[in-house]
């Protein structure tokens, strides 16, 4: 069986982060076909396109991180019912400069965990929209909107509670399934130009 390459985003630079428990019990339940590496997000300074013509090693290295990923998997909490700054930050990054979009084509999935009943959904209506406009196309459904409860994980990330983990072996079974369908669209002999279009850079 093929292998495939999964970077992923923690959106919360906490070090108690629930959504990076939730990272951890998602790895666990993972099928045996993905692999998984994080996308570091914490050392980038604030984009500016000032930086476009000499990125930083932080830069540098989160656009090499995502080339080398064949999905993209955002893990996240939602704050003030948006995308946490630190992850936007990130991904403003990896779509620059003009023309060199990072994302594009990537396969990506969705999800995050709340203490509260809205289990994130606002943030990823949020990132939906960006991730349109970035042309990275996105698992739809099933959609995983987490309420977290400590006492269905161990320390470790793995899980306890055997509905929570049916629900995540089932999301993560599906975005192994969509990640798959997207890069065989994406074959060669496909539609789609991945070299920067030269004509945009100069604008």
């Amino acid at each position: 069986m093929d292998s495939f390459k999964i970077g992923y985003f923690v959106g919360s630079l906490s070090s108690t982060s629930i959504n990076r428990m939730l990272s951890k019990a998602l790895i666990s339940v993972s099928p045996p076909e993905l692999e998984f590496h994080e996308i570091a997000i914490k050392d980038l300074p604030l984009y500016s396109s000032d930086y476009d013509n000499d990125f930083p090693p932080a830069g540098r290295a989160l656009k090499d991180a995502i080339a080398a990923s064949d999905g993209i998997l955002f893990i996240s909490p939602e704050y003030n019912r948006s995308i946490p700054g630190a992850l936007k930050n990130a991904i403003d990054w990896g779509s620059r400069p003009w023309g060199t979009n990072s994302f594009a084509r990537k396969p990506t999935g969705i999800i995050g965990a709340s203490p509260g009943g809205i289990g994130t959904a606002v943030m990823q209506s949020s990132m939906r929209s960006v991730l349109s406009f970035l042309d990275a196309p996105q698992l739809n459904a099933p959609e995983a909107y987490i309420r977290f409860v400590a006492d269905a994980y161990d320390d470790d990330g793995s899980v306890k509670d055997e509905g929570t983990a049916a629900l995540l072996r089932h999301y993560m079974e599906e975005y192994s399934a969509f990640v798959q369908r997207v890069l065989a669209a994406n074959a060669p002999g496909h539609i789609g130009d991945r070299e920067p279009d030269a004509d945009k850079l100069n604008r």
